[in-house]
């Protein structure tokens, strides 16, 4: 199991930044509510963080980029600036964690700095899945109350779109990597605290003396001799 939960999280890393970043690009983050008045229109309108796209019955999808940035609500404003952050951090924390397993030469094999990647890496994924969180139940959250609000007319209303669910599910495997790269460097510690180093006697000292010593501290009981 050595190295394999290290391994296990960066897969789960990656495949998170896959999700995160597909999430972001899609434009299915609010899709058209065939309710009402609705069902008769053979249009369906998709609306994500950088387009809007429209399919007629008989008609390929089209998309066209928003025009203005001001123009957005504030809402698709800081649901782009918090998945771009989230993008970054999860690139950062795949970066910093590839570093922190076991057989790579990164610190000359340093348990104590590669300790330190992990809980670094672990924290990163852990403050991605957050960054991401937040933009996409606030979007669903919003879908949902103006779903059922009876003063927004049935034309404008929305329902969730796959890009939301997508985004839920890169939040969860970020969850997994943050948590499996922390719990992973809770052994490596008590390891590193509880090993020894053999040390032979030397001419002065008695025959049958074996010295211990903890690699963690310069300071030994009684009892560790022999």
């Amino acid at each position: 199991m050595r190295g394999k939960l290290e391994i296990l999280a960066m897969v789960l890393g990656i495949f998170g930044l896959i999700g995160v970043a597909t999430s972001t690009g899609l434009p299915m983050w609010r899709v058209t509510a065939f309710i009402g008045s609705n069902i008769i229109v053979m249009e369906t309108r998709w609306e994500g963080l950088w387009m809007a796209c429209y399919r007629h019955a008989d008609i390929q999808m089209q998309c066209k980029v928003y025009d203005s940035l001001l123009n957005l609500k504030p809402d698709i404003q800081a649901a782009r600036v918090l998945m771009c952050i989230a993008i970054m951090l999860v690139f950062i924390a795949t970066f910093v964690s590839a570093f922190a397993v076991r057989g790579t030469n990164c610190c000359r094999d340093d348990t104590r700095e590669k300790n330190v990647m992990l809980v670094v890496g672990g924290c990163l994924y852990l403050l991605s899945c957050l960054v991401t969180l937040v933009p996409v139940s606030w979007t669903a959250h919003t879908i949902i109350r103006d779903f059922y609000n009876t003063q927004v007319p049935e034309s404008q209303k929305k329902e969730l779109g796959e890009a939301l669910y997508l985004g839920w599910a890169s939040t969860g495997v970020l969850l997994a990597a943050g948590v499996l790269l922390l719990c992973r460097y809770a052994p490596r510690s008590r390891k590193e605290e509880g090993s020894y180093i053999y040390t032979p006697p030397s001419d002065n000292e008695g025959v049958g003396v074996v010295k211990l010593e903890r690699t963690s501290s310069t300071y030994y009981r009684q009892s560790q001799y022999v």
